[in-house]
């Protein structure tokens, strides 16, 4: 299943279908101005790709200077995000499992998405 795009507030995200939410940083001059968002983008491409695959949607938290913001609205309830890249497992409206920037490595992310839960 194909990664899909949203613009959300972060509460309506938990009334999305998809189970993973991806927090990634806005693409700037046609790249994500985030480095680490970068570097783990072609495995997160992977994993979520194919009929069989699980099902994932991009959140873009902002520029730079409004993800730097201690206001940016994705640092917050109900996800309360630090660090960029992130990826949320939800489970029936909560997180039930959490990836943060350097834990996001291939075999990581493989046994994460078969709900081998990391907080």
């Amino acid at each position: 299943m194909p990664l899909v795009t949203v613009a959300a507030n972060p509460e309506s995200l938990l009334n999305r279908p998809e189970e993973f939410l991806i927090f990634y940083s806005d693409v700037v001059d046609g790249k994500m101005w985030c480095s680490d968002c970068r570097a783990v983008d072609d495995g997160v491409q992977q994993t979520f790709a194919g009929p069989d695959a699980p099902i994932g949607v991009i959140v873009y938290v902002g520029n730079k200077p409004e993800w730097k913001a201690m206001d940016n609205v994705f640092r917050g309830e109900p996800f309360k995000i630090t660090s960029i890249p992130t990826i949320i497992r939800l489970k029936e409206k909560k997180e039930v499992g959490r990836l943060v920037e350097d834990e996001i490595t291939t075999e990581r992310l493989s046994a994460f998405v078969q709900g081998q839960s990391s907080n």
